[in-house]
């Protein structure tokens, strides 16, 4: 009994959390295919990966077990990712312009499910009921899974934001930038990840996202 007992906050947090990350990546990247397939590419809808199937988005590692080694491990934001939408930038009506768009869709799909989520949770109230009533238990699990859905889609959002490929941030920049720096920096791309390790490893990387992070959390709750 006692291992149940010390096992079952792991289950509670992992109830808790499993829908906003779902949601959080699996739209993400329905939005970068939604908006390619409106601007010419037909790619991702014809991979099949223009469903809410989660079957066809997840990936082991960044969409269960990433997140999860971040929430467990107690990290100051959550990210993780689901498997890439296929993408032909040489279909898009005007490849520069539209990679532009593409990339932005994503976080802005996240931002506002952070908002569909500050909305629920402002829309809860809370209850100061006896102990052991279902409905409050009810209620309040609901209004913590959608603070936890304003904290994952803000930290989705930031994040994927950063100026570096291969993240959404490092795409637009790529297509913004003049043709010398937007060079320059796609030559990045296979190196980013690596890059992104490194500054969360010694911290810069929290430093970097805090302030956004802090500010946008601030504004929805």
């Amino acid at each position: 009994m006692e291992s149940f007992e010390s096992f079952a906050p792991v289950v509670q947090k992992v109830c808790l959390w499993a829908v906003p990350i779902l949601m959080a990546v699996i739209l993400h990247e329905i939005a970068h295919g939604y908006v390619a397939f409106r601007l010419g590419d037909p790619t991702a809808a014809q991979a099949g990966r223009l469903t809410l199937n989660p079957f066809s988005h997840v990936d082991l590692f960044g969409t269960v077990i990433l997140p999860l080694l971040l929430l467990f491990g107690g990290a100051p934001f959550l990210f993780g990712y689901a498997k890439p939408v296929p993408v032909n930038f040489r279909n898009l009506r005007n490849p520069r312009r539209d990679m532009v768009f593409v990339a932005l869709a994503g976080p802005a799909m996240n931002l506002l499910l952070a908002g569909c989520f500050a909305f629920v949770y402002r829309l809860i109230p809370e209850m100061d009921l006896p102990e052991g009533n279902l409905l409050a238990t009810n209620l309040l699990f609901f209004k913590a899974m959608a603070g936890a859905g304003v904290l994952m889609n803000v930290g989705l959002a930031v994040f994927n934001l950063l100026p570096l490929p291969p993240l959404d941030g490092g795409r637009a920049a790529t297509g913004l930038l003049p043709r010398s720096p937007a060079i320059a920096l796609a030559r990045l791309e296979p190196y980013g990840m690596l890059i992104i390790m490194v500054l969360l490893a010694s911290g810069v990387l929290n430093r970097i996202l805090h302030p956004m992070t802090k500010f946008l959390l601030q504004t929805l709750l």
